[in-house]
């Protein structure tokens, strides 16, 4: 297949786009600047492509102040409705036959569990925010199938989360955040890349998945599994105000957060190949 993909050139498009060329399918990226223009020039990048993969988007994990949320929204909302555009206005038979979005589990209220089927969604900034951006696909035309992936704490060598804890843990004052009772959703990177794949090789994979390991654990719980694979002590918690002080409003990602369950991916058919906070530590560390 022919592949068009934003945000190929951040984490998980490189992890993605290895997946799909290891499996004989043609990647090209779209430039960031086209996503921001004219419409018309966007169908001339898609045109006769089979698939389109959305990943673009400015990272959220940061001080939101009024610059900041206005490109973390742009970033994601304005160019998945230029995209959308661009869909109506080419010719069908030269248009995508699907697309393929990120989208976040920050859409949904902390504290409680979610499948696919629930819509307690979070009402502040970042459920806004992804909420909208889910929104913004609402003007493909019919025809073109839509698969979203609502995904959790992603992990992996090079992932961002690994990265940051690494120098804290093997110093041995790495630790739970807050009292460590919020869910910690997460997912391995290479169970992302095989999603994504199985999305664009399979028919029948329309509507809103979630994108997160089937085990529950805690922060405290990934906290204790970490450091023990690193075998390094893990007693200093990290004080909610002290991340306050750094994110901002935005340290609410870190200290809150949705237990998330991918029931309908995996009724679907999708298996996961880590499904463990375990076996996910195990593939990352050896």
């Amino acid at each position: 297949m022919k592949i068009k993909m934003t945000g190929a050139s951040g984490y998980l498009g490189k992890i993605i786009t290895t997946e799909l060329k290891s499996k004989g399918h043609e990647v090209s990226s779209v430039q960031r600047e086209l996503l921001y223009g004219p419409a018309e020039n966007l169908t001339v990048e898609l045109k006769n492509t089979d698939v389109v993969i959305n990943l673009a988007g400015a990272p959220v994990l940061q001080r939101w102040t009024s610059k900041a949320k206005k490109e973390i929204y742009n970033s994601r909302v304005k160019t998945a409705e230029n995209l959308a555009r661009a869909f109506q206005i080419m010719f069908p038979k030269e248009r995508p036959a699907r697309v393929i979005s990120a989208s976040a589990i920050g859409i949904y209220s902390a504290g409680q569990y979610h499948t696919e089927e629930s819509y307690n969604f979070d009402d502040g900034f970042l459920g806004n925010v992804v909420n909208d951006w889910e929104q913004s696909w609402n003007g493909l035309p019919d025809g073109v199938r839509l698969t979203l992936f609502r995904i959790g704490v992603v992990l992996g060598k090079e992932s961002a989360t690994i990265q940051k804890l690494m120098t804290p843990f093997k110093l041995g004052i790495g630790g739970k955040i807050g009292n460590g009772k919020q869910p910690f959703p997460f997912v391995h990177e290479t169970d992302v890349a095989r999603a994504f794949l199985w999305a664009a090789e399979n028919k029948n994979t329309e509507g809103i998945f979630n994108l997160a390991a089937p085990q529950e654990i805690s922060n405290a719980g990934f906290t204790r599994a970490l450091a023990k694979k690193l075998n390094r002590p893990a007693f200093i918690p990290v004080p909610p105000f002290a991340l306050k002080l750094f994110f901002g409003k935005a340290a609410e990602m870190l200290t809150k957060s949705p237990s998330v369950l991918p029931d309908k991916l995996q009724e679907s058919g999708f298996e996961f190949r880590y499904p463990t906070i375990e076996e996910t530590l195990e593939e990352i560390f050896g």
